[in-house]
């Protein structure tokens, strides 16, 4: 186990890393505004095991494996951003629903923790970033590696629930506010689906 005052580093540091909102924030807002707080926390667990299964690849060496093998992470990376433009799109063609329903259709709450999962997991610099941020707070003297690798990645795995939680609880209470307004339904979802299309092609053109 770390030594205390590393833990609290690490602590601080993922506080820090978590106040910067990525592509998972943007689908926990987009989804709470148009489904409620009930699917957007759903979709925070399902970005969460996402998450920890990619701590647990890097723990157990699998993600040393597919950053070291460029053609394994462009396929992960090409199906990861085809599936967020999938979304993107499929929210943009709900524009036309919007003609004659104000209310919108409620999901299942399978549906949107699987879709959260696959976002996370289809994600591969979430693999990255866990892989070079975990063994920065390591120290081999203070038991096994893959132990330590574990515990902060679980640390780090909770610390994102909580905070993304935050996001659909205040993201749900705004589109609970503003949910039977046309123009704000209209704006939302095309908002959305752009930046979740936009967010997909940018992964392909300018990720690493």
């Amino acid at each position: 186990m770390p030594e205390w005052s590393t833990l609290v580093l690490f602590i601080i540091t993922t506080e820090l890393f978590l106040l910067a909102p990525g592509p998972a924030v943007l689908t926990i807002v987009a989804l709470s505004i148009d489904q409620g707080r009930l699917a957007g926390i759903v979709t925070v667990l399902g970005i969460g095991l996402g998450t920890l299964i990619h701590v647990m690849g890097a723990a157990l060496g699998t993600s040393a494996i597919l950053v070291a093998s460029p053609t394994t992470f462009r396929v992960i990376k090409f199906l990861g951003a085809g599936y967020l433009v999938y979304l993107g799109i499929r929210k943009l063609l709900e524009l036309k629903a919007l003609k004659e329903v104000v209310e919108p259709e409620p999901r299942r709450l399978s549906q949107v923790f699987y879709e959260g999962f696959m976002v996370n997991l289809l994600n591969p610099q979430t693999a990255l970033f866990v892989l070079a941020f975990l063994p920065q707070f390591v120290d081999p003297a203070r038991g096994t590696v893959t132990g330590q690798m574990l515990l902060l990645g679980l640390i780090f795995v909770v610390m994102a629930i909580c905070s993304d939680s935050l996001y659909a609880l205040l993201s749900g209470t705004i589109g609970h506010w503003l949910r039977g307004t046309p123009a704000f339904l209209r704006g939302q979802r095309l908002l959305a689906g752009s930046a979740l299309v936009v967010l997909g092609i940018s992964t392909v053109l300018f990720g690493s």
